[in-house]
């Protein structure tokens, strides 16, 4: 979340594809580009105060669209308590059974399964090592995941990006306006092919946050009074927090129980009341540096990097 009620999203015009090359804003960040078909651009938006709660109740009028310095006009606006399309992607590779992760990695599944509403929702449960497996697929009958067995002894190498690559896809066909991929893993990839950046601009391309759960030993918990992180992990972390940044979601680290339930309940909170603001952009050629603000600049504005 930025501490200013402004995102900064580079677009560039008309033609080409949503790729993983550099953009001015951020030498890392994936670049945002568009057809010259598309007249519309969709950006989801979420909305935090000084506190860190989510902000539910503003309206088309709180917020001003500017792209490339000129006011646009906010074509259509959606919000409210949505049903969720949620993906659940969980790491058992190798890595993961170090210091308990695994177990911790079960446990957030029960507890993001459980804080889904059964009428409405609905969810799947992915598994990756080095490779993707769909374990239940899309239902809003929640007992079929919270029933599946995770038994086993994690092995293989972490294609990490590489999943959630191919799993943000599969969110992608989904129908509901609030879809998500939850990524639950120790943060380690030992074995993809696409880097974050690439794997940002899947997933933004397709309208689908990554939302990511890293599960950690107190050990390795940044901030903790045990902490003994290595720079190698936090060079990691700050990857995953990067990718989820670009793509409009959002990460936490956990490392206790406490953690692991209050962290599903705010990114669920997050994801089922973000704002859909849809405008025309501008016609000139290349970068359109985006802002979006409110009219109170004490909130702070969270969006993904781009429109394909």
């Amino acid at each position: 979340m930025r501490s200013l009620a402004t995102w900064v999203v580079p677009i560039m015009l008309p033609t080409g594809f949503f790729s993983g090359q550099s953009a001015p804003v951020n030498p890392q960040a994936p670049q945002a580009t568009f057809r010259s078909s598309v007249e519309l651009v969709t950006v989801t938006v979420s909305v935090r105060d000084q506190r860190g709660r989510v902000v539910r109740d503003l309206t088309r009028k709180d917020f001003t669209v500017i792209d490339s310095g000129e006011r646009v006009e906010i074509r259509d606006f959606y919000t409210g308590d949505s049903p969720i399309s949620l993906a659940i992607l969980l790491d058992i590779s190798g890595s993961m059974a170090v210091g308990g992760n695994i177990d911790r990695a079960r446990e957030a599944v029960g507890v993001t399964t459980r804080s889904l509403r059964a009428s409405t929702d609905e969810a799947a449960l992915f598994t990756f090592d080095s490779g993707l497996a769909e374990v239940v697929g899309f239902t809003r009958d929640l007992n079929r995941i919270r029933g599946a067995s995770l038994k086993g002894t994690p092995w293989g190498k972490t294609s990490l990006y590489d999943a959630i690559a191919q799993a943000a896809t599969t969110v992608g066909e989904r129908a509901n306006r609030h879809r998500a991929l939850l990524v639950i893993t120790d943060g380690v990839d030992t074995g993809s092919k696409r880097t974050a950046a690439q794997v940002s601009g899947v997933a933004s391309s397709i309208d689908v946050p990554v939302y990511l759960l890293t599960v950690v030993t107190p050990l390795d918990h940044p901030g903790s009074e045990f902490e003994v992180s290595s720079d190698g992990r936090a060079t990691q972390t700050a990857t995953l927090e990067d990718l989820a940044r670009w793509t409009g979601g959002d990460m936490r680290i956990t490392s206790t129980s406490a953690h692991i339930s209050e962290a599903a309940r705010d990114l669920l909170a997050e994801l089922r009341y973000q704002y859909l603001i849809t405008f025309e952009p501008g016609v000139r050629r290349g970068w359109h540096p985006l802002e979006i603000r409110t009219s109170n600049e004490s909130l702070g504005v969270h969006a993904r990097g781009g429109e394909k």
